[in-house]
């Protein structure tokens, strides 16, 4: 059995699925279905597995066939020196890992001129063979070394003889994968990691908390071993793993059966050798190598659900807002958007100032919130936003307005006003408009506009600098595009960013399309797509059933009923007797009462067809099109400042949720800075995750807990009796 087929067993395992499950989704996949696709319209395949399984399983059987891949190189490698034998082979086949094969191959692996090949040109190493196999004792091994003496022009003592052999045997105890797995479970049984911060550093105060620092390696939390990290780039920290070498040494000495060797104070040197020159250091590096990777797994997870939950919060639809981006020295950015986003007024107003020229800002704003009848204020959080709060709470009560406002993550705003997306929507604004735009935008619809900005910008992470990148984009694009197929998109309003996460598209595509409909008008169908240079039936299958026409000629167009599906549909209609023309106006309450009344088993007998596809359809057809984002609670607004003086312990207070890291979560309280609650504050039972807890733009109540109000740093609960309530 190869390294594939025990991948789909383990998966199947793993997931609790069935193999041929397994094999479904490898086999679409390999036939270019998107994984958005597959989860919605291939069903019956799948046997209904959802996304994250599809991703699992997509991910499994790619490591599955990286080591098959790497192995058959390997095999390939050591054939050629003729060093390939039956038993060899076998173990190489059935390595379930790459560092598997790494251990196998690292003794024919072309490396850095080492000791011990110095020493086997000095002819030593039949002698070390003969001590390895334990055939010399101690006066015959004497013997032995004495008439080496000389042999060579660098054998010029015993010492140098003996020196040289044990080179030799070191280097092949090194090579041996027991002794590898060894040392490397000793390492991370007993081995803790210990961080002291080097005070000549400029940086040394930011990781005064981690001088002295020492955790067991399987307790340090990912956060930590980040921390560390960084600190060491910037020669801030000196980190080291510190671990049971005695006790390891002991355990290969055991498993080598030293005890018994005929030359055992001979082999006993070498194992020392080898462990402190040539495994422990590479064991060390691993060690740090895997907490590195294994954090930064954690931290683009975390990453990830963070950006899911901020690009899944409710949009603000149908109204009319003032969007301003703060500034001191340049203003404060104004931009009045229309119920669609478009703009409809800019200006700038100044923080600074004499009592008449801050009541003359006042009066502006007033007047622009009052000519343009804006219900909202969404105000940047970037420096001067609470000066700019506080400007806009007084104008408000000052004039009697029927507004509120609200606080608005900006981060990546500058990034896209930069953009060429950015310069292609608005070629004749200035770039400080455009970010006033998208701080306003990213209200109405935080995913429409958010799609628009490297992922990687948009305020919800931790350490995103310190993981690796590559892995970091990979798992942040496919968070965007698995929201965007979730939500579905307009085809006749969506930008070509939003376009190009759809299944099937890509930025050159979703260019197109947006051409297209720029230059031939609104699309009447889905079918019309085909129409667009160089979208073929292939990438309509993928991407149709995502995209939705909501004033088109086919009312099905504006459902997630696959265009592939619609004679199914119209089948399924005569047979519920449901007209084409009540659907087309809207499902009425008797044909959605008598569409309930099918059985979608029996359905999919008589009109041949699948299960999943019957009962989507009757989903579909039963209920009207809802953007499941309405499901979340909405936007907390505000009316008036708070300020940190005005907070006492124990006080209620409401925030947003800006935040979620593994200790707890940063909360929006509609202060300057943040407040944290901490995972043990965040409920009367034991936590074992924030994110089982709360989610980035989740409105929650919150409890004064404690205020330090010189370094500014506010503790909350969400513990009501952790308050003194």
């Amino acid at each position: 059995m190869n390294q594939i087929e025990l991948a789909r067993q383990k998966i199947a395992t793993g997931l609790g699925i069935s193999e041929a499950q397994v094999d479904a989704v490898v086999s679409l996949l390999d036939e270019g279905n998107t994984v958005p696709f597959i989860t919605r319209y291939r069903k019956e395949k799948t046997g209904g597995l959802d996304e994250e399984q599809i991703r699992t399983i997509r991910d499994a059987i790619d490591v599955a066939r990286q080591v098959v891949q790497r192995a058959e190189t390997i095999l390939a490698a050591i054939e050629k020196q003729g060093k390939l034998n039956a038993a060899l082979r076998k173990e190489i086949e059935q390595a379930d890992s790459l560092k598997r094969l790494e251990d196998l191959y690292l003794p024919y692996k072309q490396r850095r001129r080492s000791r011990a090949d110095s020493a086997r040109e000095r002819g030593l190493e039949s002698l070390a063979n003969s001590v390895w196999d334990g055939r010399l004792s101690g006066g015959q091994l004497a013997a032995e070394l004495n008439k080496r003496v000389g042999t060579h022009e660098e054998l010029t003592s015993v010492d140098l003889v003996e020196s040289g052999v044990v080179d030799i045997l070191a280097e092949r105890v090194a090579e041996s994968v027991v002794i590898r797995d060894i040392v490397r479970e000793v390492c991370q049984r007993s081995g803790s990691l210990e961080a002291k911060v080097i005070s000549k550093s400029e940086e040394s105060a930011t990781y005064r908390d981690y001088d002295g620092f020492s955790q067991r390696i399987s307790r340090i939390p990912p956060h930590r071993i980040l921390a560390m990290n960084r600190g060491e780039k910037e020669k801030a920290l000196r980190v080291k793993v510190v671990w049971d070498f005695e006790r390891a040494e002991e355990r290969c000495e055991r498993f080598l059966r030293l005890d018994q060797h005929r030359a055992s104070e001979l082999m006993g040197r070498a194992v020392n050798d080898a462990l402190g020159r040539l495994v422990n250091p590479s064991v060390e590096r691993e060690v740090r190598r895997d907490l590195t990777d294994t954090a930064s797994q954690h931290a683009i997870q975390t990453f990830s659900k963070n950006l899911r939950s901020l690009l899944l919060q409710p949009p603000l639809h149908n109204t009319r807002l003032l969007a301003v981006d703060p500034g001191f020295r340049t203003g404060c950015k104004l931009v009045v958007l229309d119920e669609q986003g478009q703009v409809l007024d800019s200006n700038v107003i100044y923080l600074t100032g004499t009592d008449d020229k801050i009541a003359a800002m006042r009066r502006k704003l007033a007047d622009l919130i009052t000519k343009y009848h804006c219900r909202v204020v969404a105000i940047g959080n970037g420096t001067g936003c609470r000066e700019a709060e506080q400007l806009v709470s007084q104008t408000l009560d000052e004039h009697k307005l029927d507004c509120r406002y609200i606080i608005v993550n900006e981060a990546g705003a500058s990034i896209y006003s930069a953009s060429d997306v950015a310069r292609d929507e608005f070629p004749e604004l200035d770039a400080t408009v455009r970010g006033t735009i998208s701080i306003g935008r990213r209200l109405q619809d935080p995913l429409s506009e958010l799609v628009k900005i490297d992922p990687q910008h948009v305020g919800v992470g931790m350490y995103q600098h310190d993981v690796d990148e590559k892995a970091l984009k990979k798992s942040l694009d496919e968070v965007v595009e698995s929201c965007v197929n979730n939500v579905g998109v307009d085809l006749n309003s969506a930008s070509a960013a939003l376009l190009s996460y759809v299944s099937g598209l890509n930025q050159s595509m979703a260019r197109k399309i947006v051409s297209y409909r720029t230059e031939h008008g609104k699309f009447r169908r889905r079918a019309d797509l085909l129409n667009v240079a160089g979208l073929g039936a292939t990438t309509f299958t993928q991407a149709a059933g995502f995209l939705r026409i909501s004033d088109g000629t086919d009312p099905l167009d504006n459902t997630w009923i696959h265009p592939e599906s619609y004679p199914v549909a119209q089948a399924l209609f005569e047979e519920c007797e449901v007209s084409w023309q009540d659907f087309s106006q809207g499902i009425s309450s008797n044909s959605r009462e008598r569409l309930s009344q099918f059985d979608a088993t029996q359905l999919s007998k008589s009109l041949r067809a699948d299960v999943s596809t019957i009962q989507d359809i009757l989903t579909a057809v039963s209920r009207p099109v809802r953007d499941p984002r309405e499901d979340l609670p909405g936007p907390v607004f505000r009316s008036q400042v708070l300020s940190l003086d005005e907070l006492s312990e124990g006080m209620q207070l409401s925030g947003v949720v800006l935040n979620v890291v593994d200790f707890g979560a940063f909360i929006d309280v509609g202060l300057k800075d943040s407040g944290l609650v901490h995972i043990s504050q965040m409920s009367r039972q034991f936590v074992d995750s924030p994110f089982d807890i709360v989610s980035v733009g989740e409105p929650v109540t919150v409890w004064v807990l404690s205020i330090d109000r010189e370094r500014r740093r506010l503790s909350l609960t969400m513990v009501p009796e952790a308050a003194g309530f």
